[in-house]
């Protein structure tokens, strides 16, 4: 048995959720907060038996797809500084970050 973690950007997660219902797969859905621009996430679990980790790794590759989206940075001084003027930057964002863990033992109450 696997258990897949899979870090999705919030645009993405109600169409990801209704796909994994859709094909019979339960997940638990948490909120979450990326790192780098600050935005919100949501991290799936979904635990499958090893032989259907493809299907949901194409799932989700078919439901988060990435996108590019201008954001202003940061201050370099960690707050608001009067002569820091930010420049919109262009980076990617959205698509999938998965990690696929082993579990040694499953109990559901």
């Amino acid at each position: 048995m696997k258990l897949i973690v899979a870090v999705v950007q919030d645009k993405d997660s109600s169409r990801l959720s209704n796909a994994l219902v859709e094909e019979d797969f339960r997940a638990t859905k948490l909120a979450s907060t990326g790192g780098f621009l600050r935005a919100g996430s949501t991290t799936f679990l979904v635990g499958v038996d090893d032989e259907k980790v493809q299907s949901v790794l194409d799932i989700i590759k078919n439901n988060c797809q990435a996108r590019d989206q201008l954001v202003a940075p940061v201050s370099p001084m960690g707050g608001n500084a009067d002569s820091y003027v930010p420049y919109p930057v262009e980076v990617q964002v959205g698509g999938a970050t998965v990690f696929i863990m082993q579990v040694e033992q499953f109990n559901q109450f």
